[in-house]
């Protein structure tokens, strides 16, 4: 009859390792992306049909281009089409795969006209441009994108612990502003003694320490 050690700890069963998940458009079945992103380990794929965009996450949508199609879909305003249809999400992105620096090198009529159609992207369309190398680079934008939407947004914090006495709460506060430090913190509160008195201290009071910076110092305080 097999003893069984009663004294020894159970293992604990660890949680399956959530996976962000990349929605792919069909059309971009026979992509090289596709590919990529099928074997990698560190999100998981869906191809599905995709009325807008080519990649979906959460509520990203992505649009690829390589040059070419971008140079094709410049001329027959089809991306016009498409960015438009784009604006129903909140955001969204134009990757645009390869090299144009060679397209400018030739300084023609095309080129000149991709410099214009790029800068309405960004401006009339409100769409950030993701410039990538190859189908590769492409891949590790869209997946490394993905893990960030499992990250919880944070609260900026200007310090690494939260203080505790009268002291160190007044100097945090001090030093929350733009270009004031430690010593020209604690520099201002040894001259005015409270937050209220340096807040209400006069610009040429101030100047003493702050120099240069006491004009957006009070510029905020008055706003």
């Amino acid at each position: 009859m097999p003893f069984h050690n009663i004294f020894k700890r159970k293992s604990k069963t660890s949680k399956p390792k959530q996976l962000p998940t990349i929605i792919i458009d069909i059309h971009e079945k026979n992509s090289l992306v596709l590919s990529q992103l099928k074997s990698s380990k560190e999100i998981q794929s869906e191809i599905k049909s995709l009325k807008i965009g080519d990649y979906l996450i959460n509520n990203t949508v992505f649009e690829r281009k390589t040059v070419s199609d971008l140079i094709s879909s410049m001329i027959n305003k089809r991306l016009i089409q498409q960015l438009n249809q784009m604006q129903k999400y909140s955001q969204k992105i134009l990757i645009i795969e390869g090299n144009l620096q060679e397209i400018y090198k030739e300084n023609n009529n095309i080129s000149k006209a991709l410099r214009g159609f790029i800068i309405s992207i960004i401006t009339n369309h409100q769409t950030p441009i993701i410039q990538t190398k190859d189908y590769k680079d492409t891949s590790n934008y869209l997946i490394t994108f993905a893990k960030q939407q499992l990250k919880p947004n944070l609260p900026i914090s200007f310090h690494s612990r939260i203080p505790k006495t009268i002291k160190e709460q007044k100097q945090y506060i001090l030093e929350s502003f733009p270009n004031i430090g430690p010593k020209k913190a604690e520099l201002l509160l040894k001259k005015f003694k409270t937050i209220k008195n340096t807040i209400n201290a006069e610009e040429n009071e101030l100047q003493e320490i702050l120099k240069k910076n006491t004009v957006a110092f009070k510029n905020i305080l008055d706003s």
